[in-house]
This record gives C-alpha cells, sequence and structure tokens, in this order.
C-alpha cells in the first residue's frame, strides 16, 4: 500500500493514515452543532491554533460525532480524535467507554488538559507536533 503524503513538520513528512467509514449517531446532530457555538475558554484557545488548516495544514473537525459520542477535536486524515480534558463539560464521565470504544475503531486518542492550554499553550501545541511526527513520519 502506497502511504500518501499529508503534510510536513519541521522537515519531517508526514502520512495520512486509512480509516475506514465512521458510525454517527444522527441524533447527536444538534447537540454537537450547540457544542461548536458553546465557548469553553480553552477549546476556543486550541481551535483559534489549528482551524482552517493553521496547524501545519492539517484539517481539524470540531465537536465531530463518532458513534454516540460527540468528541471535542477530529484530525480524519490522521484518525486521530483530540479530548480536552477538565475542561468542564459535565457529560465526559464515560470517556473511559468513549476511549476503549474509539480504539476498537482504529483511532488514536490524544488527551490534553484544560489547564495547560489555558497556561502553556505553546508547548501543548509542541508536543502535539511531536505526537504525529512520531506516530504518522
Amino acid at each position: 500500500m502506497e502511504k500518501k503524503l499529508l503534510t510536513h513538520i519541521n522537515g519531517i513528512e508526514i502520512f495520512r493514515r486509512k480509516i475506514d467509514v465512521l458510525p454517527k449517531n444522527k441524533e447527536l446532530l444538534a447537540k454537537a452543532r450547540s457544542l461548536r457555538k458553546g465557548y469553553i475558554l480553552s477549546e476556543v484557545l486550541f481551535w483559534k491554533q489549528v482551524r482552517n488548516s493553521g496547524f501545519h495544514n492539517i484539517d481539524f473537525d470540531r465537536q465531530r460525532i463518532i458513534g454516540n459520542y460527540i468528541v471535542d477535536f477530529y484530525i480524519k486524515s490522521l484518525g486521530v480524535v483530540i479530548e480536552i480534558n477538565g475542561s468542564g463539560v459535565d457529560d465526559k464521565e464515560d470517556c473511559g467507554d468513549a476511549g476503549h470504544f474509539l480504539e476498537r475503531l482504529n483511532l488514536k486518542v490524544y488527551r490534553i488538559s484544560d489547564f495547560r492550554i489555558k497556561n502553556d499553550l505553546a508547548n501543548v501545541m509542541k508536543e502535539l507536533e511531536d505526537y504525529i511526527i512520531k506516530n504518522f513520519s
């Protein structure tokens, strides 16, 4: 199988990852839309860094429905879910179940703390670069 180049990070080639079509509970569409309009500070700060392919020309989705879960961010071309922990969203108590479900779909789950986004965003973004290089180069 031929690898398809997605982008370069610090001169290192990053390759796309083939992910099957994901299940989607369409009953969650309205909730996902309303979450996109919500203003959780850590999510807004992170979104400003990655929206419009602003992070190494990688496309991120916000509040993406996967199965019966709505994940904070999703990179379709890599199959990576990004979850912000501790942001005060009250329906994340089942994140262990969600993590197992997402991993069974062959997705990688990358967690970032709300506190670190608010207080150390530059290093958070550097660590995300390192994670992508380690897993997709």
